[in-house]
């Protein structure tokens, strides 16, 4: 057995501890075991091509991070807040409600990649929600505070998308149960299955929704609490 190949693990294991860049690293890890494996430059790069065109929507993905960490260097969450501050009467319940039900949405019909931690809770719902709740309350969070505001802003983005794909027909998990329904000899449509997913989607919102309201209640009972304390 050539264990030459294996080369690629010391690869990215020593390109990672040197904290280079991991696109470099992953694909000099990549040429190492192919060549090491006896493959020539052309196949290399031939094989290159085809991971990319099978996965060009992962690679799009990937891509939108640098242009996402520019922006954000150039003050994106920043302006995201001001926006928020300049906006009357948005709660932080109104803000992070509104997003759960367009992320529900959009997943319902396919979008899944339109929002996402990356694209979107980050660089934009995190401060936005953070800004809402110091607004709200006239008060600017605490550090615990500001980490429950997050961690509800990434929860609402995994929500929406979870529960809102399986009313998507084509989505992954339908298909898988319309074929084994039909390997059983049972014969159920992907709209059926789809729609049966409908009133799980709709309580998942209700329940969520709740959940961010009782967080802004909090956060404004803590205020309450600081002022009849001082």
């Amino acid at each position: 057995m050539n264990h030459w190949p294996l080369i690629g693990v010391a690869v990215v294991v020593l390109g990672f501890v040197l904290r280079l860049n991991p696109v470099l690293v992953v694909v000099t890890a990549g040429l190492s075991s192919g060549i090491a494996a006896g493959k020539s430059l052309a196949d290399l790069l031939a094989l290159l091509g085809t991971a990319f065109i099978s996965n060009r929507g992962l690679f799009l993905f990937v891509l939108t991070l640098p242009v996402i960490g520019l922006l954000e260097r150039y003050g994106l969450r920043e302006q995201a807040r001001r926006w928020i501050e300049r906006i009357r009467g948005l709660s932080l319940g109104l803000l992070l409600i509104s997003y759960l039900a367009i992320r529900q949405i959009l997943s319902m019909l396919g979008l899944l990649h339109v929002a996402g931690h990356a694209q979107t809770v980050r660089p934009l719902v995190a401060p936005m929600s953070e800004a809402a709740a110091a607004k709200m309350r006239d008060q600017e969070l605490s550090e615990p505070e500001r980490h429950q505001v997050r961690a509800m802003a990434a929860a609402t983005d995994n929500v929406g998308l979870f529960f809102g794909e399986d009313v998507f027909i084509a989505f992954g998990a339908v298909l898988i149960i319309h074929g084994f329904f039909r390997e059983h000899g049972i014969e159920l449509s992907t709209i059926a299955i789809a729609l049966w997913a409908l009133p799980t989607a709709i309580l998942a919102f209700i329940i969520h929704a709740v959940r961010i309201l009782r967080l802004q209640a909090r956060l404004k009972a803590a205020v309450r609490k600081s002022d009849a304390a001082t």
